[in-house]
């Protein structure tokens, strides 16, 4: 089946029902998933799978239907649906189709030879990751591996003669394990996604890290509360990024459910912080061509030197706000309507190694794991709770768990004062390791 001329009949299904506009969205992929747990399998699942979503306007009022059913009368009923549901729906002179016919070109989001790889070399590979996690005494169970990877295609048309389409996929592996002393018990993990199979790490390079973050947290200690260093980890970079992410929502922004509604063009951190969003990273996880309703997709500085720089729209909200939609319209697949999202998501690097900030720290919180909500996007305060290792002089002292941090996130961006260099662009939301220099630590 051409996807790509269906979906631009369809559209033309659609005007013939007397939309005023229409797009079509088809999503058509493939999904593996591999679980093994002390050697054995699992489960092998596999499937194919598509469907397709209509979003009709009629006299500026908006609708959406979907159907994984590409009979006539299947497609025929969504259609007659979505149109007779527009017509009792809220006008808004803000809706409307993006008509950007461009396509931003990327090399490496799909990898021809992912299906030809044998299924068994990718059960090896989670049966292999578990048994070098395994491997170490400290580690007594296995709370299991996988493997899982996926191809997809997306074909997008809309009334206003724009007819796109991609292609990607992506795989990932990786193991968790429990580590046991006494009574204790800790947890580990480590995964790995690429674009491109034999892009991914070794396995030993995968387990190795998931026994370490394991065992390294047994016999964890408290502290007593106080104000003092955190060093963050890249792995816990959600908790600012997060925030922020969800802040420069340009839909928050307009609704005043953002603390950074009002500080465009203002310092709100420390010049060691700029924030990128890349829609056009080379192999890059959150890559694509275009948007989720067609808008060439752009590399965007939203944070420079500490300097806020820009928000995210899709179509419809950036004609709410006076502005043009910055590509950021997000979509779960054919059964959703536009949200607003980020492609690849992260702080730029800095000079530091990792090695070197944890040096340069008289006494602090080396956070390696955070719970809670992180930065709250409407009024900027921040919570956690907070485990990973402490910190005096220049050294790794002890494990501690059960701590908490808590501040305001214009106190923590004006207080970063050391930036690593050991950013990984193979994360689409990710940051590298980063100090702030003082923060109220709870304990004991």
């Amino acid at each position: 089946m051409d996807y790509k001329i269906l979906a631009e009949q369809l559209v033309k299904k659609c005007m013939q029902k007397g939309t005023d506009e229409a797009e079509v969205y088809i999503d058509t992929g493939r999904n593996l998933s591999i679980e093994v747990r002390n050697g054995e399998i699992e489960t092998v699942q596999e499937a194919s799978a598509h469907g397709v979503g209509f979003r009709v306007f009629v006299e500026k009022r908006m609708s959406f239907s979907s159907c994984n059913d590409f009979s006539d009368s299947a497609i025929e009923k969504a259609i007659s649906s979505a149109v007779e549901m527009a017509k009792k729906t809220t006008s808004d002179e803000n809706n409307g189709l993006p008509d950007d016919k461009r396509i931003t070109k990327i090399e490496g989001l799909y990898d021809p030879q992912i299906q030809q790889v044998p299924m068994e070399k990718k059960i090896s590979l989670a049966k292999r990751v578990e048994e070098l996690a395994m491997k170490d005494s400290r580690i007594t169970k296995s709370a299991g591996a996988g493997y899982s990877e996926t191809e997809r295609e997306v074909f997008l048309a809309n009334s206003k003669d724009l007819s796109k389409s991609y292609k990607e996929s992506a795989c990932s592996f990786g193991v968790s394990v429990v580590a046991e002393k006494g009574e204790q018990k800790s947890s580990g993990w480590e995964f790995c996604s690429r674009r491109y199979f034999a892009d991914l790490k070794p396995a030993e390079e995968v387990a190795l890290k998931a026994a370490k973050e394991a065992y390294s947290m047994l016999d964890s200690r408290m502290v007593k509360t106080q104000e003092a260093s955190v060093i963050f980890d890249p792995d816990v970079a959600r908790a600012i990024l997060g925030g922020i992410l969800a802040a420069v929502n340009g839909e928050r922004v307009l609704q005043g459910a953002s603390f950074l509604a009002k500080k465009m063009n203002q310092k709100i951190g420390s010049e060691l912080i700029t924030i990128i969003d890349d829609g056009t990273h080379t192999k890059g996880l959150g890559s694509k061509p275009f948007d989720g309703e067609g808008v060439p997709t752009q590399k965007r500085v939203i944070i420079e030197k500490g300097v806020l720089k820009g928000f995210m729209y899709n179509t419809i909200v950036a004609k709410h706000a006076g502005v043009k939609s910055t590509g950021n319209a997000s979509r779960g697949g054919y059964t959703s309507l536009p949200g607003i999202g980020a492609h690849n998501f992260y702080m730029d690097k800095g000079t530091y190694s990792q090695e070197e900030i944890i040096k340069a720290t008289k006494k602090g919180l080396f956070l390696k794991g955070i719970t809670g909500y992180g930065i709250n996007p409407v009024n900027g305060n921040f919570s956690g709770g907070a485990s990973g290792f402490w910190v005096e002089n220049g050294k790794i002292m002890f494990p501690v768990k059960g701590l908490t941090i808590a501040g305001n996130a214009f106190e923590m961006f004006n207080n970063i004062d050391m930036v690593g260099n050991d950013l990984d662009l193979n994360r689409s939301f990710t940051a590298p390791s980063f100090r702030i220099k003082t923060i109220l630590i709870g304990g004991e």
